[in-house]
């Protein structure tokens, strides 16, 4: 018989106490009817802290060191889903929309940002130098589709705002990441560095086609299996060990070239993208259907310990910097979405609502943190506390405002009388 040291049964306690928190909560989400990620939030934010009272340090370095690879598995399988609707046909419908409004819902939340940021400056009211103000700006492009699709999976929204956005948020990391290069290097010519300049705007370009390319050629590999498996069992087995591989192959990377962002996130992406190119429709939503079924819990888990990594404390310690950040980005998004949405000739509902559902923000924003605090590190502990403090509250208020714009937009129908969702 097998038995386990009191180091992983507590690891395995933890991870039980942590699905079920979730569980509760987003029961508890529906009865208040808000979306079920809201719940997961709430119940990692309220009960990290009451587990410290009691003795239990949920967020101690031996526990988080064990559980901080399940929102790393979790935003893979997101990633593949959202992926998985990146179909030729639906990008030769829509043209080059998306990429429109991802490339000015990126820029103009960076703008905003920087622009009143360096108004503060001028004008004496903060005193911080250009690097940090161009490199804490740059992280406002980021938006997490975590807390996104899970609305829209579990309103079972429709329309082409939705369509819309599962493009926009997909392609926003890419997004982010080359204008955080960007600005970096713009930052790095207003000081004396080292660093080369024609690097740093190369870098994230290396960088996402590194990742896409891995991500290309997993997806051939997972096509190919598919159709040597066929088995229902065996199917949604090598779906799970090839994302598990590509995560793991992105913490290698980091390990060996620490300074080199490989995105698991595109990686995954792709993965689903040529998946869903290039199998059959029967195969295809086989697949998905045994993915949706083996996730729930580690979606569950990623979203309760996000929410008890928030800390409180951290809404204290930013400052009018941090307020200008929290609010500036959110304007340069609805603007910027808006922007991209009218000069690509979208409809009037993509234009209006779209904006709404890209607020929330956390895994790309905060690995951007630990980028920034390498080249900066004399402002990490400032940049971290914005950044943290801007997580807890667009993780809390992103997944309410989108289910706002989806039921606007009148992509999620609900009953009048009762606020609950119409099954059509």
């Amino acid at each position: 018989m097998l038995i386990l040291n009191q180091t992983a049964t507590i690891y395995l306690a933890f991870a039980g106490a942590v699905i079920l928190i979730g569980l509760l909560f987003g029961k508890l989400a529906k009865k208040l009817k808000v979306p079920n990620v809201t719940g997961y939030l709430l119940g990692g934010l309220i009960m990290g802290p009451i587990l410290r009272l009691v003795g239990v340090d949920f967020l101690s370095t031996d526990v988080l060191n064990v559980l901080d690879i399940m929102p790393q598995i979790a935003l893979g399988f997101i990633a593949f889903t959202i992926g998985s609707e990146f179909r030729l046909s639906y990008f030769k419908r829509v043209g080059t929309k998306p990429i429109i409004i991802a490339i000015f819902e990126s820029l103009f939340a960076i703008l905003a940002v920087l622009g009143v940021l360096v108004i503060l400056k001028v004008t004496g009211v903060i005193n911080a130098s250009y690097e940090f103000i161009f490199i804490l700006s740059a992280i406002a492009a980021a938006t997490a589709p975590a807390a996104t699709l899970m609305v829209i999976k579990q309103y079972k929204a429709r329309g082409e705002v939705t369509e819309n956005l599962m493009s926009v948020v997909a392609l926003d990391d890419a997004t982010a990441v080359i204008f955080f290069g960007l600005m970096v290097a713009i930052a790095e010519m207003t000081t004396s560095t080292h660093v080369s300049v024609v690097w740093s705007i190369a870098k994230p370009f290396v960088e996402i086609l590194s990742s896409v390319v891995v991500g290309a050629l997993t997806g051939l590999l997972l096509t190919f299996l598919i159709k040597w498996f066929t088995g229902r069992g065996n199917r949604v087995s090598v779906v799970i060990s090839l994302i598990l591989i590509t995560v793991a192959l992105g913490a290698i990377v980091k390990n060996i070239f620490p300074d080199f962002e490989f995105s698991t996130l595109l990686s995954c992406m792709m993965i689903g993208a040529i998946f869903t190119n290039l199998s059959p429709d029967e195969e295809f939503h086989q697949v998905m259907d045994l993915v949706d079924r083996v996730t729930p819990p580690i979606l569950i888990m990623f979203f309760v310990i996000s929410g008890a990594e928030l800390n409180l404390t951290v809404l204290t310690s930013v400052g009018i910097i941090g307020l200008v950040y929290i609010i500036f980005r959110v304007l340069g998004k609805l603007g910027g979405s808006y922007f991209g949405a009218l000069i690509s000739k979208s409809s009037a509902s993509v234009r209006k609502y779209l904006g709404f559902a890209l607020i929330p923000q956390a895994g790309v924003a905060i690995g951007l943190t630990i980028v920034a605090g390498s080249i900066i590190p004399e402002h990490a502990p400032m940049i971290r506390a914005i950044i943290l403090c801007g997580t807890l509250i667009y993780e809390l208020v992103g997944p309410l405002m989108t289910k706002y714009a989806l039921v606007k937009a009148g992509e999620i129908i609900l009953d009048p009388s009762t606020k609950k969702q119409l099954v059509e």
